[in-house]
């Protein structure tokens, strides 16, 4: 099972941040590149829960990423 997550931030620096503040909780099983303003993390797990598990600790992550980000701006 695969799933790819792309999320924009508005500028380079602050997807740099925020891959920055994600990177550390990633897994074997989880990658997470920067393009510009995108980060794009892919997720591979070999059951659908254990997917849909990392995916949704992942967007939690993310949102408090982006969250804390914005009040550095």
């Amino acid at each position: 099972m695969r799933a790819v997550i792309e999320t924009t931030h508005g500028d380079a620096e602050r997807a740099a941040m925020v891959a920055a503040a994600l990177t550390p909780d990633n897994t074997d099983e989880m990658k997470t590149t920067v393009d510009g303003e995108t980060v794009r993390t892919v997720i591979e797990r070999e059951s659908t829960g254990g997917l849909h598990a990392t995916v949704d600790d992942y967007v939690v992550n993310c949102t408090v990423a982006d969250e804390l980000t914005q009040t550095q701006s």
